[in-house]
């Protein structure tokens, strides 16, 4: 499962309202290899599922992921921060054993 933290749901609304997206468009969530600590998060909208898609919904927001980058991302949950140390989208990935100093990369 992928869970959606509240802030990151009214992010991704306000986000999609300036958009101008509809509802058909979800959040897909990948992981690629890169970065400091080997592995990267790689987060956009999208509307078209794909084969191996494994789609996951929290708090009304729709998480789609390729079963590659599930494997790496299970229990994660999707958070958004807005305070004065960092804004943007961030991962809580208990699978994570380690991350980079600034929070980019990860390795399991």
């Amino acid at each position: 499962m992928l869970f959606v933290a509240e802030s990151a749901k009214e992010k991704i609304e306000e986000i999609r309202q300036s958009e101008n997206l509809t509802k058909d468009y979800f959040v897909r969530v990948s992981v690629t290899s890169g970065g400091c600590s080997g592995l990267t998060y790689k987060m956009d909208f999208d509307n078209e599922a794909q084969p191996n898609d494994q789609v996951f919904e929290d708090k009304g927001e729709k998480i789609v992921t390729d079963l590659k980058s599930f494997l790496y991302l299970c229990n994660t949950t999707l958070e958004f921060s807005g305070g004065l140390n960092g804004k943007g989208f961030y991962f809580n990935n208990p699978n994570a054993e380690r991350s980079c100093g600034c929070g980019e990369s990860f390795a399991v």
